[in-house]
């Protein structure tokens, strides 16, 4: 008898213990998925930026494709707001810093189209990756300066939720010559 009940008070301490494991992932998940001071919009609009119309695509392709959670946004050019793209090569014609700016218009560009993808940059659960090509001369060393313009920028719109997985690359050209083009990987609240 006293085996018995040994037996079950093990399986009971056991059973408690699964179920407070249980909580605490349950708790973990849930301050994973609401954070209070999560506001991209507010912190763009503290920002001063204003997003731009990003127009229909002169070509067979989508600003933006969305499989699952996922959205893929198409390579986007330092578009300026007059309308004009910020060109050269990094290294020639550009300083470092005309090239973090050029990324950061194109980061403008980029929150235009989820913007316009999902009424709402709220949606946006994180950055998960952005492809950042460089247009630039053979000797050109620091092309990751150059895209943290968009990197920095995505950290200040979505805070944590804006570090993303990276690549900042060099190119012999650009389309237009436009100075940097950069494509990303958005997770999105369903």
């Amino acid at each position: 008898m006293k085996h018995c009940i040994y037996v079950l008070l093990t399986f009971l301490v056991i059973g408690c213990a699964d179920e407070n494991k249980g909580n605490e992932n349950q708790k973990v998940l849930e301050t994973e998925t609401v954070n209070r001071n999560y506001n991209p919009e507010a912190n763009l609009e503290r920002l001063g930026i204003v997003l731009r119309d990003q127009g229909t695509p002169v070509a067979n392709y989508v600003h933006a494709a969305r499989t699952g959670n996922l959205l893929f946004l198409a390579g986007k050019g330092p578009k300026q707001a007059n309308g004009e793209n910020i060109v050269g090569k990094l290294g020639d014609s550009l300083t470092v810093e005309q090239g973090y700016q050029a990324a950061r218009e194109v980061g403008i560009n980029q929150l235009s189209v989820l913007k316009a993808e999902l009424g709402n940059l709220n949606k946006v659960k994180r950055i998960v990756s952005v492809h950042g090509m460089v247009n630039a001369s053979p000797d050109f060393k620091d092309h990751s300066k150059v895209i943290n313009g968009y990197s920095d920028l995505m950290v200040e719109i979505f805070g944590d939720n804006g570090k993303h997985a990276r690549a900042a690359v060099g190119m012999g050209s650009l389309p237009g010559n436009m100075a940097v083009e950069i494509e990303m990987v958005v997770e999105v609240y369903e």
